[in-house]
Parts: structure tokens; sequence; C-alpha cells
């Protein structure tokens, strides 16, 4: 858990003293290159504001960085895994490769096992780890105001077609089809439990989801039928701030989010993702008493409905609602992310109970 590190000057003082002690138990991260490390790294030592930790290899490559080459951080797991072993190689040999299950059939591993053993070491699988090394790279190039020729380089793409079509699957339309004079802005987020899209114009937030979410596509297809075709990358000032809210929140400073927010959807789904922000952090609802605190008591499924079709992720808490009996139910983000956001939110909540004695 991101909450049982000690706090960012101990890890940096370790950083700076190689401690060994926290060998496994942590990780450095470097906004300037990228990279994450242990905390043993031999490599020049970063400044305090660049770095930030996490308690696995798996949150660190979830939130979009590279593992150093001197220091392994990879190595305990590739140790443990012959699988994860030869596929990391492969990967790192060949990052720009648009790696497919056939390949991996090919070098004579089992999906279905290479898919676990990558999930519990990782949080993602080899092929959604392939993928987003590659584009967001190039996602970062393109919203930072470079040419799509530069993007393609930095993603490690061969071919221009070829980072065309993977950008375009992630959003929907190549670079060369994004508006010159856009009233959205896609930007990319790094968490710590994956990375994510957010889209927002100058004054409001439109859109926040993890880009492995299925419905992403048709989600930004929506909006940039909404905004006439006029969607484009950058950053805008609600993009920035809800960046800095996200890492607050999983940092452990703070579970509120005061970035505007612009929502697309029925007069009853507006009332439901209202409702969904009364939630308290660490507080669970039903989808009926959802219903009920909205006055529409008999709605439970259109509540549901309207849960699922929430696209701002977090914000909009729809990963605070469960089932009748209790179970996690469906999340577009993955239940494994919902579990994970439920007790991160455990935090916020006996921290408030604390408080109060």
């Amino acid at each position: 858990m991101i909450f049982d590190l000690p706090n960012h000057d101990t890890l940096y003082a370790a950083l700076l003293n190689r401690d060994a002690g926290y060998d496994g138990q942590a990780y450095v991260a470097v906004a300037t290159t990228g990279v994450f490390c242990r905390l043993t790294c031999p490599a020049r030592k970063p400044k305090s504001e660049n770095c930030t930790f996490y308690g696995s290899v798996g949150e660190c490559i979830g939130a979009g960085y590279r593992a150093c080459k001197r220091c392994h951080p990879l190595a305990p797991m590739a140790a443990a895994d012959p699988a994860i072993a030869a596929l990391l190689a492969a990967l790192e040999a060949r990052p720009a490769y648009r790696w497919s299950e056939e390949d991996i059939l090919r070098m004579g591993f089992d999906l279905s096992t290479v898919r676990r053993s990558f999930k519990r070491q990782f949080g993602m699988t080899f092929l959604e780890m392939a993928r987003q090394r590659r584009l967001r790279d190039g996602f970062v190039t393109i919203a930072g105001g470079g040419r799509v020729i530069e993007a393609q380089v930095d993603a490690r793409f061969e071919s221009a077609s070829a980072f065309r079509a993977s950008f375009a699957q992630l959003i929907g339309r190549a670079p060369g089809k994004l508006a010159s004079d856009p009233v959205l802005f896609a930007d990319w987020i790094a968490t710590p439990l994956g990375d994510m899209i957010s889209i927002s114009s100058r004054t409001h937030l439109h859109l926040l989801e993890f880009v492995d979410r299925i419905a992403l596509r048709s989600e930004v297809g929506r909006l940039a039928r909404h905004a006439k075709g006029r969607l484009g990358v950058g950053r805008t000032d609600p993009g920035q701030q809800v960046r800095e809210e996200l890492d607050r929140f999983f940092e452990g400073r703070n579970a509120h989010f005061a970035t505007p927010l612009a929502f697309l959807g029925s007069e009853f789904a507006k009332d439901v993702w209202s409702e969904l922000r009364r939630i308290p952090p660490g507080v669970t609802r039903s989808y009926s008493e959802v219903a009920k605190r909205i006055g529409r008591p008999a709605s439970t499924r259109a509540v549901a409905r309207a849960n699922g079709a929430n696209q701002i992720a977090l914000i909009v808490p729809c990963h605070r609602v469960l089932g009748a009996d209790g179970s996690l139910t469906g999340y577009g983000g993955g239940l494994w992310r919902k579990q994970k956001l439920l007790e991160i939110e455990r935090h916020y909540r006996m921290t408030a109970v604390e408080s109060t004695k």
C-alpha cells in the first residue's frame, strides 16, 4: 500500500545513503529521466523535487516510468519467473515492436499463465505494458508542442503509420487529425494505478479515464462530436489542476477535488453523478441507496447505468458504489483498481475519525 511507505524526506535520505534496508520495499521514480530505480542505485542522485517514491515496481510501471538499466529493479521478478524474465528481455530488445498474443505463443508460453504472472507482479498484462511504454512518450511529445515525426521517434515506432494507428486506437483519431484550433485538449497523466487520459476545455474538465478502459475511445468520440471535431492535445488550467489534485490524493495528503467539471449526459445521470460526489472518501453506498438519495427509489437499474456511464473517474467516485450484497460489481477501470481505490480511501476515513477524537 502507498501509505505504508515512510515520508518523502525519509526515503530521499535513504536514496542519498543508498540504504539497502529499503531494497525491494521502495522505489524512486525520477520525473526528469522517466526512469525508476532501487534506492541503492549507483547513478547520480536526482533532486528531491524530481523524485516520487512507490512501494512496488508495478506502481512505477503503471505511472509510466521505465526500469533503470544500472540497478535493474525488475531483476527479482525476472529471477522468480522465467516467463517474466524472457518477456521483459524481449521487450527491452525490441521496445518499438508491436507485441501480440501470437508472439507470446511463439516464445513457448501459455497466455493465461503469462497474463496472471504479469498482473500479479505489475498490475497489468505484458501487452498492456508494451503498448503503454511506447504510446506515452509520443503522446507527451505532441502535448508539449512537438511534431508528429518527433513523437513517433520518441515513442520508438519504426513507421509513421503504426504510430498513427496506435494513437488513433487510443483517442479515436490520428495525430494529423487533431484540431489546429481545439476547444478540448487531451493530456496524459501518470498515476500509481496506471496512466490516465484527461480531456478539458480551458475552463472545465470533461473526462478523466484510465487508458485501458474499453469505453475510452467511444467516450472521446462523443466528446469530439460535441465539440464539433475540435479536439487537440495539450494542457489547460483544469488539466493541470486535476493533475496536481491526483498527486495529492495518491500521496495521501488530500482527497478533495475542486477542479471544475462539465457533465455530458441526461439530467437524471447528472443527478446521480452529483450524488456520487457527496459520498465521503472511505464510505460506500449501494445502487439502491443512491437511488433513494436522489428521490428515485424505483430507479436502481437506471442508477447503475448512470454509474457505469460516468467518464470522470475518481473525482466522480463511482468506485464507491457496491452491489446490494457488498460485492465490488463492475468497474470500467478494472475491479483490481476499484479495490485499490477503496483501500486507499480507508486511509482518509481513518484520518478523519482520528481528527475528531
